[in-house]
Parts: structure tokens; sequence; C-alpha cells
């Protein structure tokens, strides 16, 4: 260092005054230098100071004046109207306030008890989160390329597929072989084999750092141990005492690997609640204390080995919200048995949101579900390929997964913040009203008898489907839209071909997509294509000008092509014989009549006798109106999948 650089740096004191260190300064010198006080701006000064009451009223006033609340409504009737319930009965209201924030002494920092705001002070800072990809590739070689390819543009570690439908294990080592196991924790996942499968990978783990020298202390990766796991996949397992001889040596040897997953997205995939996930992880992570504890381990090496996984949706805030309940319910369960101690979370983008149509809208999703888990403190993220709802995924598919984490991190910045979304009074709320959901199916899993006894009697799969039937209503009836699938579909779109992908063991909670239903539709509707040469049909049968009936249409078009059926109108009509020659020409036995409530009651009528007349076999109408004639309705809130079903039939196209 030349002699100018050793005079212009700054002395001790200084860099412990600017570390926040103990250095005297002097106070008087600082307050002479020390610029005065801005004046007082008063921007809202000439306004009258407003209250929640005032706000309140005009929120009624608003509301009443859109027809949602009666005349003579309550006070406050109005909020109520515009507050929605999560399908945990959490409310979510239109305005929170600072009553709605963390009270100061349990708002928590970073790297401290509760754990709300993250289990590092630092957070993912400055580097980011880890970024995992997924590979589950049977070809050896092919995985090998892929996990070089990952590791050389953005990936952190590898989570890798172990038996059926992924690397076997006698290949373990060549797939990994550019992977230094001291650099690059390996995440191993055999769920969709037989426990034996499990254990004989993670032993092939430990063993292939041991030829490769890597010294114990500096091995990482997770060995992906999960009966709990297994028995809510598959029905059927060992109890967690299983692990308790290889979960020793790890805690013996290997001080930074992880031996357990607590994973919680079997459940999610069910259909269940953000939580019920976070309670079934928690009863999960219990077993797992209580089978390690009850071996010799000490409470706070046996939380260490744990690693939770939990699933990322495209639903922003509740993620968020998630993530943090998470931490503060197990800061809470280890402080219970003796010391508070933070949670491991790897995120990984949600099976169930993905669409097998339309599968270029699942980048927005994994976006999205990739932002919440990064904002809401995962320590590792997946960002599921947008083609994995439909098989193996392609190198473009991974990379674009791989980039999307990199753009997050790398030019969004969002890991330069520790915890973003903490103070926001909608998240503090939403992560207490959620913990404390979560903490009440907790203690309804103990009270059964634990985990596997709530798995072996059906609790968890009695209590998860009764959410999973929400669910699939608020699908069928579009409340919950699927964007591309039961909106806005579009019918020349081909599906992909990709390789068969790794399929579920079965035997234990079913899997849910939402998207599943339309996508039936659309698979009958290609077929019908491939063996016709044309799509199943339903006419449009347009009454008045195109002002008329254009939203009508519009929403019976939208609704019938997410089945796959073509909508062919007749235009703009004036009498019922305009409509029937149209009807004629466009060759199609179902009809759907389309226009105001008014001209339904000057026309409906004796359009759907004609219609008849000409050989229709089903007429239907868009909207509520009540019409003689007609066999069922289109509305906004109609179970979509019902109605489009109906069609197939009076098209005689098979179920």
């Amino acid at each position: 260092m030349d002699a100018e650089m050793v005079e212009s740096a700054p002395s001790a004191q200084q860099r412990s005054a600017t570390a926040g260190g103990t250095a005297q300064v002097d106070g008087a010198a600082l307050d002479a230098q020390a610029p005065p006080e801005p004046e007082q701006l008063a921007l809202a000064a000439e306004f009258p100071e407003a209250d929640g009451a005032a706000w309140l009223a005009l929120v009624d006033q608003v509301v009443r004046r859109a027809g949602r609340i009666p005349e003579d409504a309550e006070p406050g009737a109005g909020f109520e109207k515009l507050t929605w319930r999560t399908l945990d009965g959490i409310p979510v209201r239109p305005l929170y306030t600072a009553d709605d924030g963390p009270a100061p002494e349990t708002a928590g920092v970073p790297g401290a008890a509760p754990y709300v705001r993250g289990g590092r002070a630092n957070g993912p800072a400055p580097g980011g989160w880890d970024v995992r990809q997924r590979h589950a590739e049977p070809d050896a070689n092919a995985a090998s390329d892929a996990v070089r390819a990952d590791l050389r543009n953005g990936a952190r570690s590898i989570w890798l597929a172990v038996g059926a439908g992924g690397t076997a294990v006698a290949d373990m080592a060549a797939v990994l072989e550019a992977v230094d196991l001291d650099v690059v924790p390996v995440v191993l996942d055999a769920s969709a084999d037989a426990a034996d499968t499990e254990l004989a990978a993670a032993h092939a783990l430990l063993a292939l750092a041991t030829e490769r020298n890597v010294p114990p202390s500096d091995a990482l990766g997770t060995l992906g141990l999960d009966p709990v796991g297994r028995r809510a996949r598959t029905g059927a397992g060992p109890d967690p005492d299983v692990v308790v001889p290889l979960v020793r040596r790890v805690a013996a040897e290997f001080p930074w690997v992880r031996a357990v997953v607590v994973d919680a997205v079997p459940v999610h995939g069910a259909g269940a609640s953000d939580a019920q996930e976070l309670g079934f992880s928690l009863a999960a992570g219990v077993a797992y204390l209580r089978a390690l504890t009850g071996a010799g381990l000490d409470m706070a090496t046996a939380a260490g080995l744990l690693e939770f996984r939990y699933a990322a949706t495209a639903e922003q805030f509740p993620t968020i919200a998630k993530l943090r309940a998470a931490r503060l319910l197990w800061s809470r369960v280890t402080e219970a048995c003796g010391r508070a101690l933070p949670q491991f979370q790897h995120a990984v983008g949600s099976p169930v949101m993905l669409t097998r149509r339309d599968v270029h809208g699942n980048l927005l999703r994994g976006t999205v579900a990739g932002l919440a888990a990064g904002v809401g403190g995962a320590d590792a993220v997946t960002v599921a390929p947008f083609d994995a709802a439909i098989g193996g995924s392609e190198p473009f598919s991974r990379r674009i997964a791989r980039n999307t984490q990199s753009l997050l991190v790398q030019e969004a910045h969002l890991a330069r913040v520790v915890d973003p979304a903490g103070g926001s009074w909608f998240v503090e709320s939403l992560t207490r009203e959620l913990a404390a959901a979560a903490w009440a199916f907790f203690q309804e899993i103990e009270a059964a008898g634990g985990v596997l006894a709530a798995l072996d009697t059906g609790l968890v799969a009695e209590r998860v489907a009764a959410v999973r039937e929400r669910r699939e209503e608020a699908a069928a009836r579009r409340t919950a839209p699927i964007v591309g699938v039961s909106e806005f579909a579009d019918l020349a779109e081909p599906v992909p071909g990709r390789r068969p992908g790794q399929a579920p063991p079965g035997g234990g909670l079913p899997l849910f997509r939402p998207a599943e239903p339309y996508e039936a539709f659309r698979d009958r509707s290609d077929a019908l294509l491939a063996e016709t040469g044309a799509r199943p049909r339903a006419f449009l049968a347009t009454l008045g000008p195109l002002a008329a009936y254009t939203a009508r249409a519009g929403f019976a078009r939208n609704l019938l092509q997410a089945g796959g059926i073509e909508t062919p109108e007749a235009g703009s009509t004036e009498t019922a014989e305009d409509v029937v020659e149209a009807f004629r020409k466009a060759g199609a036995p179902v009809a759907v009549l389309c226009s105001t409530d008014a001209l339904y009651a000057e026309r409906a009528s004796d359009t759907a006798a004609a219609l008849r007349a000409a050989g229709a076999r089903q007429v239907l109408l868009a909207g509520k109106a009540d019409v003689p004639g007609v066999d069922g309705n289109l509305a906004a809130g109609c179970d979509a999948p019902a109605v489009i079903g109906s069609v197939y039939r009076a098209l005689e196209v098979q179920e």
C-alpha cells in the first residue's frame, strides 16, 4: 500500500464509529456540523383529519351504490362485504393498519428467535439463496450432462431423483462425476422407489465422498431420508426409527450433511390448505425429533439434521406468509423442547399449479412462486421447469427455470434485503393467523396419536379431502381461474412432446391438479380431430346485433373452448329463421343462445323451438334467464366441466 493511500485511509477510531463500535466521538463537534432541522411540511393541513369510522362510512357508501349491501345495512357492512376468507378460514381484509403489524416485543430480528424474519442474521445476502435444480433422468450420461450444464450456469445444488424414473444407485458416481461434494450440496430423493433404495442411495452418497477423499467435516448434502413422507405418498412404509442408525453416523461424522427431509409437499399435492401443510410438517418434524432424541441425540443436534420442504405457489402473499409462519412454528416447537432453533427450508414449485395445456403459462406461475419463496426467506429454492407436468424436462425448460432464479437474484436484487416483506401489516397479520391455524391442525394430529397414526387412520386424508373438494369446486366454477386452461384456451396449441416423466408411487394421498378435468376434455377433442378431421362443435345462436350478443357469446365461447369445443356463431340476426339458416350451415348439433335478457324475452323461446325443429339435440342459454325449451344455462359460477360434459354427451362423444 503506498504512502498516499495510507495517509487517506480512515483511522481505527473512524472505522469503529462507522461500524457501530464504541469509540468516543466529540458530541459537541458533531452537533456543530449537523444541518438544521427542516421545517415541518404540512401537505394535508387544509384537509380534515381522517379517522377509521369516516373511512368505513365511505366504503359502505361505495359498496351500497354497487348494490352489494342493502340501504339499511349496519355500519361497516361494506368492509365486511369486501373481506374474503382463505381455505383455512383466515379473513383477508381490504385494508390493514398499524394495529395489524407485529408488536415491538415479538417482531424479532433476522437470525434470532422466533426466526420469523429468517434463520440467518444476514439472510441470503449478498449472493442470494441456494438455486437448487431437480434432475429425474434415468439415462446416466444425459443426467451427467444436465448436472454439468446446471452447475456451469447458476445452479448451486443438485436435487437428484434416485431409483424408479431417476438415476440408478449404481449410476450415482457417474452422474455426479463433475460434482465437488465439498462444494456443491447433493440432495437425494428416492421417494418414488422402495424404502431400501432410499437407504442404499444415502449410503452410496457418503461412500462416494469417502472414495473421493472428501473429509467428512467438509462434505455437503442432504440424504433425503423421509419415512413419514413415504407413508403419506404410498400408504405404507417403515417407522421413523428405521433411519436412526444412519442418522447417528451422520451426526457423528458429517457435520454439514442433513440426513432427514420433512417433506410437506405430498400433503400440499393432495390439495391441502396452507395451514394443513404447515401442521403436517410440524407433526412430522416432531416425530423425527422423538425418534432421534430417543436414540441418544441431543435436541439441537437432531433438529440440525432436518431439512423442511414446502410448496411455493403462484399465490404470492400466502406463500411468503407460509414460509415465515413455518419458521415461527418450528421455533415454538423447539423452544418447548428446550431451545428455540431455526428451520432450514427448501421451497419447491407447486406441482398443483402446473398445467399440461398452454404450458408456457407455467413460466409465469414459476416466476411468481420463485419470487415468493425468495421473499419468504427460503434457504433453497427449486423452480419447476414449465413442462414438468408433461413429462421429462428438456434442456431449454431447465435453463429457463434456472435463469428465472438468476434474474430474481441478480437483476431484481431480491436477496439484497433480508425479509423484505417484514413489517407489511398484511403479511405480518397473515403470518400470525396462518401460524395459529396450522398450530390447531398440528394439535389435532398429535391428539390422534402423532403423524403416523393420523395417516394410518385416515385423519389427514379426510381433512385434506374436505379442502380438496372446495378447490375442485372453485376450479369447476372458475372462481379460481386457470389461464390458458379454464380461461382463454387456445384450441390450436399443441402439447409439446416429452419423454415420460417420473411416475408417482401411488397408494397414499391422491395427487391433485385443478387443470386435469379441462385437460381431459381437450385430450378428447384432439383425439376426435385426429380420428374424424374435425373437433366437436357447439353453435352460438346469437340474437340481435353485435352489441347485444357479444358479451355473452364471448363468455360461452371461453367456457366451451376450455373443453376443446369449437364455437361457430350466427353473427347478427333479426329472426329465428336467420339463426336456423346459420345453424344448418355450421353442422353442430348443439346450440347456445346468446344475447341480452330483453331479446331473450322477445325471441329466445321461439328460436329454441326452431332450432329443435332444425335438428338441435341440445339447446343451452348464456345467462341466467329461465326460458322454456332450453336444456340448461351457461352463467358465471356454473359448473363448467359439467356443462362441457353435457355437450359431449349430446355430440355422442364418449366421456
